[in-house]
């Protein structure tokens, strides 16, 4: 497979730290570092295995963590006397709760502009909601990069092992990948990320699915969310890219003449 991609989609180090953080229901206060180090590495590897486009924040925070974890590792004499001037994890946990709450004031900021851009919007259906309606409209959480490298994470360790054992001509290619994922689609209006890695017959095939993945999502082609944050995900088409038949007939008239 020779085949590589640069996403836009990717957001920081520290972003990857919360998402570690909550994932696992850890204190940010007292932050296990050699946990969180050694599962920050493994994503790292991932993303290394898959060719994305890592930056050099990254790596100078996989160097920050491997730092405070040598100093935690100290012997309890040398580690006393450390923790009297500081704990090595203080300015990591400052940086970290700092950063969350300026990603918090983002997210208000964007659904403040969300909901102004409904005030004069025409609505969809001339039948009002009731309260009935609200309560039952569902609620999802948009799945992250890091929520897919998960996903994927598992589905590499969750292939039978007897399946290596098999002789298979890999043919794989991303863009077969993305032609049959939105061929899916048109049949069924949302199909879970897991079910499509339990079809694989090889962890290439389960790259090339995610890659695929990957490049509908920076087409925006697609929406991954989870009902439950952390958990499967569910991919769908955008329907803000998605073009009405009678729009297509006019472009491809207007591009005929």
């Amino acid at each position: 497979m020779n085949y590589k991609i640069r996403l836009d989609m990717f957001e920081g180090p520290l972003d990857l730290l919360l998402y570690l953080v909550k994932k696992d229901h850890l204190n940010i206060y007292d932050i296990p570092i050699a946990k969180v180090t050694q599962q920050y590495l493994e994503y790292i590897n991932l993303m290394q295995l898959l060719d994305l486009n890592i930056v050099g924040e990254f790596l100078v925070m996989a160097a920050t963590l491997m730092q405070i974890k040598s100093k935690m590792l100290l012997p309890a004499e040398e580690l006393a006397a450390l923790e009297e001037e500081e704990d090595p994890r203080a300015e990591l946990v400052k940086r970290l709760l700092e950063y969350e709450k300026f990603k918090q004031i983002a997210e208000n900021l964007k659904q403040r502009e969300a909901s102004q851009q409904e005030v004069f919007k025409r609505p969809k259906s001339e039948e009002p909601l009731d309260n009935k309606s609200l309560d039952k409209q569902e609620v999802t959480f948009e799945a992250s990069i890091f929520d897919l490298i998960n996903a994927f994470s598992q589905a590499l360790k969750d292939v039978p092992r007897e399946v290596f054992y098999e002789v298979i001509k890999d043919q794989y290619t991303v863009e077969q990948k993305v032609h049959d994922i939105l061929h899916l689609l048109l049949v069924e209006t949302e199909v879970k990320l897991s079910g499509l890695f339990s079809k694989t017959k090889s962890k290439l095939e389960i790259v090339v699915i995610f890659l695929a993945i990957l490049e509908l999502a920076k087409m925006k082609e697609i929406v991954a969310r989870q009902n439950v944050e952390f958990e499967d995900i569910i991919i769908s088409r955008n329907k803000d890219n998605i073009i009405p038949y009678e729009r297509r007939d006019q472009t491809h008239t207007a591009e005929s003449q």
